[in-house]
């Protein structure tokens, strides 16, 4: 029997199907691994934790929990979602032990999103961070070891790579919490591994809704280094790369997208070019946050010698034990720089083609504003 093999979870419920045997083939996810399963998505009402949620449902989970703080978002999405028996939203934090382990109890699969994820506010309150990215994450593992969980799947950061502020320094802490669960889980089989995003343009936070109210309110555009780069993926591309993982994932992998990288000025002048009408729109350097790096990288150089290279991605293993296996049949990446600044920078041309396509380009300055709102 063949597998099912979908680029939007979406399409099973519009008889999408592909003939495809391969499930790591880019774009292509198993979609009949989610069905009839039990699923719980931390920090679920979230940007990337909400599209996960939706795109879940379309594969007829048998019930798909959302556990996060925020009551307001959950109110609203209840009314997004409407009435159904197979989704669950529940109050609550990853910094409470107790209240994961009644959440996961009978779960089978878990994307761990729930995080602090500003730079500025972990760099300014470092013991939340690590109450939420690295004590969370560990109660994450140990409340899916108690109920013997079947995966687990981290959302990590692009920051994680030779981090410069708490941050970044977290994540790459909760992924390295992640790959070590593995090797304490004992007599059970459960499965934990981890997602490298760049930034996801469109999602709150990002740059791209600031930029397009700014240009609706006049500019200027705020930029902190006009040499600054950053690796780019949109809200579609980061939900895919997390439902890979899950299908994917054989124990303490990161999952990393091949992703482009852009100059954050170049980002703003295509805007300007779009949404302004014409008028002039002022950039304003305004210099870098405490914390924020110049350039981000995909990988250390130290990982590249223990990743796999495929079509789409890049799955680091794990440093112990070492092998020197080759798990999906890919292959070595280059010994080299994967940095933003030298990495796959594309122009303006493909930055523009980028947002057209990935659906993030507004028609229009006077709706941007409210249309990105509603999209967030």
């Amino acid at each position: 029997m063949k597998k099912q093999h979908i680029t939007s979870l979406e399409e099973m419920g519009t008889g999408g199907r592909r003939q495809e045997d391969d499930t790591v083939g880019a774009g292509r996810v198993d979609g009949s691994f989610f069905y009839g399963k039990r699923i719980l998505v931390t920090g679920g009402t979230g940007t990337v934790g909400r599209e996960i949620v939706r795109q879940l449902l379309a594969a007829r989970p048998e019930v798909v929990r959302v556990l996060s703080r925020d009551e307001t978002k959950q109110h609203q999405m209840e009314h997004e979602l409407g009435q159904r028996r197979d989704i669950r939203l529940l109050i609550g934090d990853v910094r409470d032990l107790e209240r994961l382990r009644l959440a996961l109890e009978g779960i089978d699969l878990v994307f761990h999103c729930a995080a602090l994820k500003h730079v500025k506010s972990c760099e300014y309150n470092p013991f939340e961070a690590v109450k939420t990215n690295i004590i969370g994450t560990q109660n994450v593992i140990l409340a899916a070891l108690d109920h013997r969980v079947d995966k687990v799947i981290l959302t990590s950061s692009d920051k994680a790579v030779n981090p410069t502020n708490a941050m970044g320094v977290s994540k790459l802490m909760a992924e390295r919490l992640m790959t070590a669960a593995n090797g304490m889980r004992g007599p059970r089989s459960t499965v934990f591994a981890s997602v490298r995003f760049g930034n996801v343009v469109g999602s709150r936070g990002s740059v791209l809704p600031l930029f397009v109210e700014q240009i609706d309110n006049g500019g200027p555009i705020t930029v902190t280094d006009p040499a600054m780069t950053r690796f780019v993926m949109s809200l579609r591309q980061a939900v895919t790369l997390v439902l890979k993982a899950a299908v994917l994932a054989r124990g303490g992998e990161v999952f990393t997208l091949k992703m482009p990288s852009v100059r954050i000025i170049d980002l703003a002048e295509v805007l300007i070019e779009r949404l302004a009408g014409g008028q002039a729109v002022a950039i304003r350097r305004v210099g870098r946050q405490p914390g924020e790096k110049l350039h981000e990288e995909l990988l250390t150089a130290e990982e590249v010698s223990r990743s796999e290279m495929l079509e789409d991605m890049f799955v680091t293993y794990p440093a112990l034990p070492s092998s020197r296996r080759l798990p999906f049949g890919g292959r070595r990446p280059p010994r080299r720089s994967y940095s933003s600044r030298s990495n796959g920078i594309i122009g303006r041309a493909e930055i523009r083609n980028f947002l057209e396509r990935e659906g993030l380009l507004p028609c229009s300055p006077a709706n941007a504003a409210v249309a990105l709102r509603r999209a967030l």
